[in-house]
């Protein structure tokens, strides 16, 4: 998400965070869909993260969705589409980030994090929680903007069975149609306000505020062609290029941040998967869409109902062996 952008978010406070006890196993029957049931799960590193379940209705489908947010925007906006996708049968997770939302710490100056930390650390975290809590079955993770950028970066990828991206491109500065402006929040603005705030305020642009170190190592990936694979060597490379699985990644016509060419980078980092990158219009959809609005309720009848039915799809049929 680029700080020249500042979207107003449908998020509503979230309800205090409890701990879920283990034996529950994340299925509480007299659970609200609507709502979900807020839990905490831990990061690899052990950092504690805000997340909710939204138990299944009805026949399971043998599969369990993750849901991996944008930046700056916390859990609760995906509550709607979470709950859609429980009343289809999938339980559905979702979770803030370190420094964000309900994982956010009482003061986020001098709080020590990176937006590498969301990828190896909290995204990892919460696929072994869903692996812990949902054994054998399939784990599908949905990607909103740099939520589908950060998979390879999760040393457990491996137990994502498909990814559903949406509006997730490079972030790099050059493939925005405002260049010059990317190029002035990366190389001046961020600097300066993080030195001055200790944090990136939402007012730049990010709607939450961002953990200073976050903000930093977001500026230095979007200012490298190569992005987030400009850190990490051959390595990081190679565990992006090694994902072997089905990829839908939808992007829109008249999203501002996710140009046709940044998603088709980012695309380009998971070289072994199996990618249908669905282009949507808003006249195909019905509706403006932008970087956000495949969440909002209004896209049920067209883009949620056609998603659903993908993810129903891969929650059947076998994740396909490399054939490497």
């Amino acid at each position: 998400m680029s700080m020249a952008h500042a979207p107003v978010l449908e998020q509503d406070a979230g309800p205090t965070v409890r701990d879920l006890p283990q034996e529950e196993r994340l299925t509480v029957a007299d659970a609200s869909p609507s709502t979900g049931v807020p839990f905490r799960l831990q990061a690899l590193d052990g950092y504690p993260l805000s997340a909710t379940l939204f138990p299944h209705e009805g026949a399971e489908v043998g599969a369990v969705v993750l849901i991996s947010s944008a930046t700056g925007a916390r859990q609760r906006y995906y509550a709607r589409f979470a709950a859609f996708l429980a009343r289809r049968g999938f339980p559905t997770i979702t979770f803030d980030y370190r420094g964000i939302g309900g994982s956010r710490p009482e003061k986020l100056e001098g709080f020590e994090a990176n937006m590498e930390d969301w990828g190896r650390q909290d995204l990892a975290g919460a696929i072994a929680a869903v692996r812990e809590r949902f054994p054998g079955r399939r784990l599908l993770l949905v990607g909103h903007s740099v939520g589908g950028q950060l998979l390879g970066l999760a040393e457990n990828a491996s137990e994502v069975s498909a990814l559903l991206t949406v509006a997730a491109g490079s972030g790099y500065y050059k493939l925005f149609p405002q260049r010059l402006r990317m190029a002035l929040n990366w190389r001046v603005l961020t600097p300066a306000l993080t030195r001055a705030f200790g944090r990136l305020p939402g007012w730049a642009g990010t709607v939450e505020d961002l953990p200073a170190g976050v903000a930093r190592q977001w500026a230095r990936w979007c200012l490298d062609p190569n992005y987030l694979l400009s850190e990490g060597g051959e390595p990081r490379r190679e565990s992006y290029a090694s994902l072997y699985l089905p990829v839908r990644a939808y992007s829109f016509s008249d999203d501002p941040i996710a140009s046709k060419a940044a998603v088709e980078h980012l695309l380009g980092f998971y070289a072994d998967a199996l990618v249908d990158h669905r282009r949507v219009t808003p006249k195909q959809a019905g509706h403006p869409i932008g970087h956000f609005g495949f969440f909002r309720e209004g896209s049920r009848a067209s883009l949620w109902e056609e998603a659903v039915e993908w993810l129903a799809i891969q929650a059947l049929t076998p994740r396909p062996v490399n054939p490497r």
